[in-house]
């Protein structure tokens, strides 16, 4: 799969700029095993990238001003002067690779000409984000063909500055994170707050990771994102009012929360009971993962399902069924909604032998049941950005 990416790209780089390219990058899209809706509030969450990737294959032009993408996948292209400033575009896949440039320029750092060709397997639209290997590839490139000295960290901060101020997204820093900082079988715990993080080994032995892409997307996604901060919002401003010496919202207590219940009401009281249990369930798997403990980490992963669809209220029917059926299975683990909820894809635990089973008897019912042709993302655990060479790579 990969070696044909490279080739697909590579073949579309010649088409387009009627020359090879000089270099191979690419950037993986990444999953969450746990720790949904907590990145905002002082939580911790567990994403590993994934070997779905974007790939760029790319030329420096020397004693040039003109940069130009052509995105093989859209068959669309752009081209801009690197020596003036850039604004966002009607493009929109264009905004996320300006705002990387703008953020980079504003740096007072010098970039100077390129082509670059990019394709991708990383699903559109999935919740794999696609979005932030786009961004954060590109920075990688930049940081490695202008020697610009920057931090994997910097990467990753670029990567999420281009998408908040020029693509309009207020996106946490998760996405990015695991795309630059990913290690082949290993996952990350990430504060999303301080950016302290450690890795975990991934001990899945026996057991896959697939994704199930139930192929909606309510529209209340926002509106509904927007409400449930509010939500917390309000029980956290009694609990800090009611016990100021506590510093993090992760270190209050379930007892701290029951004593604040009354006033704040049950919907807020709901929303900061999940966020707390869900805190303590990302510790939890990233102990179960290491230890290679498939049946505990499963039994968090349909812990989260059950609190994200009644206490978070986040999921939707079509996922609810989805994971009820996928439970029923032989050989499946754990399964849950990923992601902000509202559709997207489920993330289930399944055996080995299992899988093909598996997959089956979700599709047929899924498809009975909704009258939808579900899409299946067998993933494993990768690397984060990488510049691929001569059959090797080179972090």
């Amino acid at each position: 799969m990969q070696e044909k990416l490279i080739r697909h790209t590579k073949e579309a780089f010649l088409s387009a700029f009627q020359s090879d390219p000089e270099r191979i990058f690419l950037a993986p899209g990444r999953i969450n095993i746990i720790g949904e809706h907590v990145d905002y509030s002082d939580g911790f969450v567990l994403p590993a990238a994934i070997d779905k990737h974007i790939c760029f294959a790319v030329k420096k032009l020397n004693n040039s001003e003109s940069c130009t993408f052509f995105a093989v996948d859209f068959n669309d292209s752009f081209s801009f002067n690197t020596n003036q400033k850039q604004t966002p575009v009607s493009q929109t896949w264009v905004n996320y690779l300006l705002g990387v440039f703008n953020a980079i320029q504003e740096s007072g750092k010098a970039i100077g000409g390129l082509q670059i060709a990019f394709s991708s397997t990383i699903p559109m639209g999935s919740g794999l984000s696609s979005s932030a290997a786009l961004e954060c590839g590109f920075a990688f490139i930049l940081n490695e063909i202008f020697n610009l000295n920057l931090s994997k960290k910097d990467l990753a901060l670029i990567g999420q500055k281009s998408e908040h101020t020029f693509v309009g997204v207020k996106c946490g820093i998760m996405d990015q994170f695991a795309s630059v900082f990913g290690k082949e079988h290993q996952v990350i715990m990430l504060d999303c707050n301080s950016l302290e993080h450690q890795y975990f080994e991934a001990n899945l032995e026996g057991h896959s990771l697939v994704l199930f892409d139930s192929c909606v997307k309510h529209t209340h996604l926002t509106s509904g994102y927007n409400d449930r901060r509010k939500d917390v919002d309000k029980g956290k401003k009694k609990l800090w009012e009611k016990f100021p010496e506590i510093e993090k919202f992760r270190d209050f207590s379930f007892s701290m929360l029951d004593e604040v219940r009354p006033e704040i009401g049950e919907i807020s009281y709901k929303r900061c009971l999940y966020l707390l249990k869900e805190i303590k369930r990302v510790e939890k798997a990233a102990k179960a993962l290491s230890e290679g403990d498939t049946r505990y980490l499963g039994e968090l992963l349909t812990e989260t399902h059950s609190g994200l669809s009644t206490e978070f209220e986040v999921s939707c029917k079509e996922l609810d069924f989805m994971v009820e059926e996928t439970l029923k299975e032989d050989g499946v683990s754990g399964a849950r909604i990923m992601g902000g909820g509202f559709g997207g894809c489920s993330i289930n635990l399944i055996k080995d032998e299992n899988v093909d089973e598996v997959i089956k008897n979700i599709s047929a019912k899924y498809k009975m049941y909704f009258n939808i042709e579900m899409k299946v993302y067998r993933v494993k655990i990768s690397d984060g950005i990488k510049e691929y060479k001569r059959n090797e790579f080179v972090i």
